[in-house]
């Protein structure tokens, strides 16, 4: 199959599976459990999505500035930071490790 076909074949998976999200009965949306769960895979995935951007570079597993920019952004999001304060930590982090030579 060529690039273009599974294109397509994704894009119709993708509608489709949408479409099946209307089967769903609504009292299982309603069930306090399905919302908690739901929630938790959410904030899961944003993790891990950030976690492979910041410390992966393709197939390879790489220690840049993006690890302490994490890490300033960590700190900050502890102390309850406002997000445009751990936004700037964490580029500030970035801009002086690579400033410093750590690539």
């Amino acid at each position: 199959m060529s690039l273009w076909m599974w294109l397509l074949l994704s894009c119709l998976l993708a509608y489709a599976w949408k479409l099946v999200g209307y089967l769903v009965p609504a009292t299982l949306l309603k069930n306090p459990r399905t919302s908690r769960i739901a929630g938790t895979m959410t904030i899961g995935l944003l993790a891990s999505l950030t976690v492979v951007n910041a410390a992966a570079s393709g197939q390879a597993l790489l220690l840049d500035a993006r690890l302490g920019a994490l890490a300033a952004a960590a700190v900050a999001l502890l102390f309850r930071a406002p997000f445009l304060v751990v936004v700037l930590a964490g580029a500030g982090t970035a801009a002086l490790l690579r400033l410093a030579g750590w690539n």
